[in-house]
């Protein structure tokens, strides 16, 4: 294994890359589709007029979901300046995006204009710890008759999250890593269904859906997880250490899977809604 060199370039402090994301657009959408299609629309519900999109990233789903539910006003919340600065660039009449860490902004509780009809986040809340704190706070930033809708990855038991996981926590790069070993996987669905009930929903919904993306081949599972997983390590790891650790890693992920052309990713996904 290629040990990182001293003389490395210091991490990126945004390794999040848009056009690298934006490779597998249309499969890293479609899971927003399906939990954008479990929000109560009128009658069933009040008007979804204000949104909050935590993890807005690049902007388009966001901006989509505001068209969608015809909303007054949409906020989006990404830390990434490349991210934010494509969702800017969108100029969608009613949206407006904003640089905060998602676990400051949903601590500090209801904004000066309250809650929010709709609280949104989709594949982002596996980066913020402790939901068990957590899930109550974003409760408390959803109005009186507003929604909730999470999505988050539960795909942990995957080589592609199982061989990072465990490639974090040898030399080299465990002591450089400080103990980071990528997202904490989310808690079990019957948790999070009984954490709605403590919370007060009057109805909620908690379910899984195995999602297919057939890619070229196992190497493109690399680059998949360049767009996301890889990030947190690039983000911690200097440049010559993150090329290092992405080698390794995708030469076990090879050998775990196989060489297969096409290559059928299965990939879970927990999605989550209530109403109060």
């Amino acid at each position: 294994m290629m040990r990182p060199q001293p003389s490395d370039t210091p991490p990126s402090p945004d390794p999040w890359d848009p056009a690298q994301y934006a490779r597998f657009a249309a499969e890293r959408a479609q899971p927003a589709y399906d939990l954008a299609a479990l929000v109560e629309r009128p009658p069933a519900a009040a008007p979804v007029a204000r949104i909050v999109d935590l993890g807005c990233g690049a902007g388009e789903l966001t901006a989509w979901l505001h068209r969608e539910l015809g909303a007054t006003s949409t906020l989006g919340i990404d830390r990434s300046p490349s991210m934010l600065e494509r969702a800017n660039a969108l100029h969608a009449a009613g949206v407006r995006f904003a640089r905060e860490e998602i676990g400051a902004f949903v601590a500090a509780g209801p904004p000066a204009g309250g809650p929010f009809d709709l609280v949104f986040s989709n594949a982002a809340l596996q980066w913020v710890p402790a939901h068990e704190a957590l899930f109550p706070q974003l409760w408390a930033l959803v109005a009186s008759d507003g929604q909730l809708a999470v999505q988050l990855p539960v795909n942990d038991q995957h080589p592609s999250q199982s061989i990072a996981r465990q490639l974090a926590t040898e030399a080299p790069f465990a002591e450089a890593l400080r103990g980071y070993a990528g997202f904490t996987p989310p808690y079990a669905p019957e948790w999070y269904a009984g954490v709605l009930r403590e919370l007060g929903a009057a109805r909620w919904v908690v379910r899984v859906h195995v999602y297919g993306h057939e890619l070229r081949d196992t190497a493109a599972v690399v680059e998949w997880m360049r767009g996301t997983l890889l990030t947190a390590f690039a983000e911690r790891l200097a440049t010559g250490a993150f090329a290092a650790f992405t080698a390794e890693y995708a030469r076990r992920l090879q050998q775990a899977l196989g060489e297969q052309r096409p290559y059928f990713l299965t990939y879970n996904r927990l999605l989550l809604w209530a109403h109060k």
